[in-house]
């Protein structure tokens, strides 16, 4: 239960405490609203991330066991000296892009050859179709890799900013706007009660002036019937 600030009970204080709770509100509502569409966000693309990882996992799987056959089929000499020397290279851009006030991550290559087919390093007399089709295979996974690469770190970034959100958004419910409710209410009592307090206090002197002003009435009026008994 959130605790009652100590602050001084006067009008100003409460006009103040009650500006801050309008905007407290306001601002509640608007980092609810930022936790719902990060969740809505986020669902969607681990959603995405997951069906992508598994494609690039299968067809990494089949890589794999091309690659396991053409070591089979070929010598370890021959298989070294075969990928020695890449044909093909890439340059890769990193740039970003905002969703809900987050900057996630884009990647975009291109390849360092002119022609992007060119991407077998060795001649074909020597080596095993399954080493073709495995850098067939890896040429055609990387842009998913890359794509894969930049989900997983939106992923991150967009569940650190939706734990971050939904702490804000339950610091605003359950501390600060019940204790500026609190406090408010407080103070409300406190000017009520001195109110209350002042009612009194006029009371009871308007009583006194009254019986005084009588007592006074009736010594005039004493003094008078002595002097008009003479």
């Amino acid at each position: 239960m959130a605790e009652r600030m100590n602050v001084n009970p006067t009008r100003m204080m409460l006009t103040s405490l009650k500006k801050r709770l309008k905007t407290a509100t306001r601002g509640h509502k608007l980092m609810k609203d930022k936790r719902d569409e990060l969740m809505k966000n986020f669902l969607e693309l681990a959603r995405e991330n997951g069906r992508l990882r598994q494609e690039v996992e299968k067809r990494l799987a089949k890589v794999y066991k091309n690659f396991t056959v053409a070591s089979a089929i070929m010598s370890q000499e021959v298989m070294e000296e075969s990928l020695m020397f890449p044909k093909q290279g890439v340059i890769l851009d990193v740039g970003n892009k905002n969703i809900m006030s987050v900057d996630v991550p884009v990647f975009t290559f291109k390849t360092t050859a002119e022609d992007p087919t060119n991407i077998f390093p060795y001649g074909f007399a020597r080596t095993s179709g399954e080493l073709d089709n495995a850098i067939s295979e890896l040429a055609d996974l990387f842009p998913m890799l890359l794509d894969l690469a930049a989900k997983e770190k939106e992923t991150a970034l967009l569940a650190a900013e939706l734990e971050k959100t939904r702490r804000r958004v339950n610091a605003l419910e359950y501390v600060m706007i019940p204790q500026l409710e609190m406090t408010i209410k407080y103070i409300t009592m406190k000017l009520d009660e001195n109110e209350r307090g002042n009612q009194t206090r006029l009371m009871k002197v308007k009583d006194m002036m009254l019986k005084e002003a009588i007592e006074e009435k009736r010594e005039h009026d004493e003094e008078a019937m002595e002097r008009f008994a003479k």
